[in-house]
């Protein structure tokens, strides 16, 4: 169906229209560049990834609209939008309404430089941008990884703990998926299988392949007495480089994914390094459907290299 038909259709709320125009957003983003006009003026804001490749007009009339302040019930996804838009416009808007906030943003629950990374970027501390992701994804398939009789096993649950990722740098996808988080060397990313699930597990990591169980994790009181879990007896390799740095999924078969852009099933939950308490830096998302036949929800992989940590995160509906 071509494009101008979908917008037609989402302007009279057709949600499988909104899935259609998502998947383009997806695929390729850019197909969408000359319609995003007419979606902002039907109101059409969410999700806000439809924006990932708005030119600058479009980015100047968000930032108008909510220098406006006639609709802060929109608010919240104006914001989402132009932290997809990912534009320097929309990065010089954030940064003056973090000094001085927009109409309506006391009903926010975060600061404005929060929204930044449902984009993928932040701003630091000094107030220079920081991208979060890459801009090339591979696919990231499964391969038999046969347990290790002598693996570490995690301090709460006693699982064995599954190795997420080992990453060889000399195969040529590793450090082009890697550039933007600077990691040279091997990187092996160990984590609980079963207690990542309930909070952000973090690992020190070293450039050797080295890698071990960070003594400051804190287990969740929510997070009681569990028997032994094997973690899946796979380990993913990269192939083929995806047609766009978005089309990681969290939901499909043969939807994980190395480098580009993560599939949030929730918000946008990039940690905090617990070493300098700054964003770290996304790896790539390994599918709880490609782990298990009836796995679900998705595993998020992250990285801070200055500080030499690395983070497992989890979400699912």
């Amino acid at each position: 169906m071509i494009i101008e038909e979908l917008v037609r259709q989402v302007s009279v709320g057709d949600d499988d229209a909104v899935e259609e125009l998502s998947l383009v957003a997806d695929t390729e983003p850019g197909r969408l560049t000359p319609h995003l006009g007419s979606l902002l003026d039907h109101d059409v804001l969410w999700p806000g990834k439809l924006y990932r490749a708005a030119d600058a007009d479009v980015v100047r009339r968000i930032v108008a609209r909510v220098d406006g302040g006639r609709t802060p019930e929109q608010l919240n996804h104006l914001l989402v939008a132009l932290a997809h838009t990912a534009h320097p416009l929309a990065e010089d808007a954030l940064r003056r309404w973090s000094a001085q906030p927009p109409p309506g943003a006391d009903a926010l629950h975060v600061d404005v430089l929060d929204y930044p990374p449902e984009g993928g970027w932040t701003v630091d501390p000094q107030g220079h941008r920081r991208d979060l992701c890459g801009d090339t994804a591979y696919e990231w398939i499964m391969r038999e990884a046969p347990r290790r009789p002598d693996a570490a096993v995690c301090p709460w649950c006693a699982s064995p703990l599954w190795t997420a990722a080992d990453l060889d740098p000399t195969d040529p996808a590793v450090g082009v998926a890697l550039a933007h988080t600077g990691w040279s060397g091997r990187l092996v990313i160990e984590t609980c299988h079963f207690c990542a699930c309930y909070t952000t597990l973090y690992s020190r990591v070293t450039p050797d392949g080295g890698t071990g169980w960070w003594a400051g994790n804190t287990r969740p009181d929510h997070l009681g007495p569990a028997g032994t879990e094997d973690p899946p007896a796979l380990l993913p390799v990269p192939g083929a480089a995806r047609q766009s740095p978005y089309q990681a999924s969290a939901w499909d078969r043969g939807g994980s994914t190395l480098g580009g852009r993560p599939d949030w099933i929730q918000d946008a939950d990039h940690p905090d390094c617990p070493g300098c308490r700054q964003p770290m830096d996304y790896v790539g998302l390994v599918g709880g459907a490609d782990l298990d036949e009836y796995g679900e929800g998705a595993y998020y992989l992250h990285l801070h290299r200055p500080c030499g940590f690395a983070a497992v995160n989890y979400q699912q509906s």
